[in-house]
């Protein structure tokens, strides 16, 4: 059965596409990550890391989803039956929906926690300025398995009422307030830091590169900041392409879904690093950058509470547009599977998602002990999404686009017909992205090995 829900407009699918790509990943992680591999080199590698490998796949998730009219797994099955290949191709749509789904178990709990301080910052503030409170506050919403279970049901709430209302009226019309509203919230905290002090190291920080200090694992982190933070391999981006008119490019449309994703990106650091830097703090802080050290920062600044309100809220924005984009084509896929409602699916979705959730909340605290291998269980799934899952997803799409879908089919679907560019894309698609996703795959199991 296809798909015939659609966007009504290329600013809807761009505003969806962004919010799936632009996410907590951008925002908390992408400073961190360049905090740790020494600035502005690491920018500049993951720039050209973002066009070579992670834009070639976005265009080719994109161009199965339209090409397929269908949910992931019969979009790729249709595709291959028509190209020659085997059917089992679909086994990829389902590796990709199982991928989402492992990451939406543990990310929906990182998003309560951000609705948590979003609470805490609004209507009491951060409070005391100390860092140690800081920390101990961030320990105290990990362990309050109540508070986590109530915070993570919001978040999973918001998602599914969104989905549950369609691609136009539910997906289209939220996106289309919510991302604007991020990409202000950020300009006006960068404005704000231009003013305020630390905006000048900074900018040193993120754009005057000291190349002495790169090694091969700087390559290899902006590889994967690259490829994880375009949201590819994940099903989302397919789906999405499943509602994309065919009067639309594909091609300028994943161009300006990178420029997004990049610009935030980029936002993102001059967000928090003059921050960082006014403070004296440390730009290589690890995850624990936003919720345990900037608290600190917001509660020393005049107006305080309002700031970090506005942090937050940005956050929250940025987590539930990513959500969507998660579980959308879960919804998608078991509506058709089980002939459900889009709002009976939305539920069934959103009620094994909670299960895993919970099992999450859970691994902080009660079942902390449990471990596999040094790994509690946000640890295993962590590993098993991001390092196994997502680079042989993303090696598989690569696969299919370049061997597997006929040229003339992607051609026509990319509308690229008579021009060199597809040439340089199919060159991209065949050999250069493989082997660099192999890279990062191969790196991850040697590590955990």
């Amino acid at each position: 059965m296809r798909i015939h829900e659609r966007f009504k407009s290329r600013f809807g699918f761009l505003m969806a596409a962004t919010g799936f790509a632009i996410g907590l990943g951008n925002i908390w992680r992408f400073p961190y990550v360049t905090g740790e591999n020494g600035g502005a080199a690491f920018v500049l590698i993951y720039l050209g890391c973002a066009v070579l490998i992670a834009l070639p796949i976005l265009i080719a998730e994109i161009a199965i989803g339209r090409n397929g009219r269908d949910v992931p797994p019969q979009a790729m099955e249709s595709i291959a039956g028509m190209s020659q290949g085997s059917r089992n191709w679909r086994h990829v749509g389902h590796w990709n929906l199982m991928t989402a789904f492992l990451i939406m178990g543990t990310y929906s709990v990182i998003a309560g926690w951000v609705l948590s301080y979003l609470f805490e910052v609004t209507f009491s503030g951060f409070g005391s300025a100390a860092l140690d409170s800081a920390s101990d506050r961030f320990g105290l919403i990990q362990s309050n398995i109540s508070g986590m279970v109530v915070w993570t049901g919001v978040a999973l709430l918001i998602t599914g009422i969104i989905i549950s209302a369609g691609v136009e009226k539910g997906i289209e019309r939220s996106v289309a307030v919510l991302m604007p509203m991020l990409f202000f919230l950020m300009v006006g905290l960068v404005i704000y830091n231009a003013v305020a002090g630390g905006f000048l190291e900074a900018l040193n920080y993120l754009f005057a590169p000291d190349f002495g200090k790169v090694t091969g694992a700087t390559f290899l982190a902006a590889v994967g900041q690259a490829f994880f933070s375009v949201g590819v391999a994940m099903a989302g981006m397919m789906i999405f392409g499943s509602y994309l008119p065919e009067s639309l490019s594909i091609v300028k449309c994943s161009i300006l879904v990178l420029v997004a994703d990049t610009c935030i990106s980029l936002l993102a650091g001059l967000m928090i690093f003059p921050m960082v830097f006014r403070f004296g703090l440390d730009p290589a802080g690890g995850v624990g950058l936003i919720f345990q050290v900037l608290p600190v920062a917001f509660a020393q600044l005049p107006m305080g509470r309002l700031l970090g309100s506005v942090f937050f809220l940005l956050l929250s924005v940025a987590a539930i547009t990513s959500m969507v984009g998660f579980v959308e084509p879960l919804v998608a896929w078991f509506s058709q599977k089980f002939n459900k409602s889009r709002l009976q699916s939305t539920g069934s979705v959103m009620v094994a998602i909670s299960l895993v959730s919970m099992i999450s909340i859970l691994s902080y605290t009660l079942i902390a002990d449990w471990q596999l291998a040094g790994m509690d269980f946000n640890g295993i799934v962590d590993f098993i999404s991001n390092q196994i899952m997502l680079p042989i997803g993303g090696l598989l799409l690569a696969v299919f686009a370049a061997w597997v879908m006929s040229p003339e089919m992607i051609r026509s679907e990319l509308g690229l017909e008579g021009s060199g560019w597809f040439k340089v894309w199919h060159y991209l698609i065949r050999f250069a992205v493989p082997l660099a996703i192999g890279a990062i795959l191969i790196t991850g199991l040697f590590d955990f090995s």
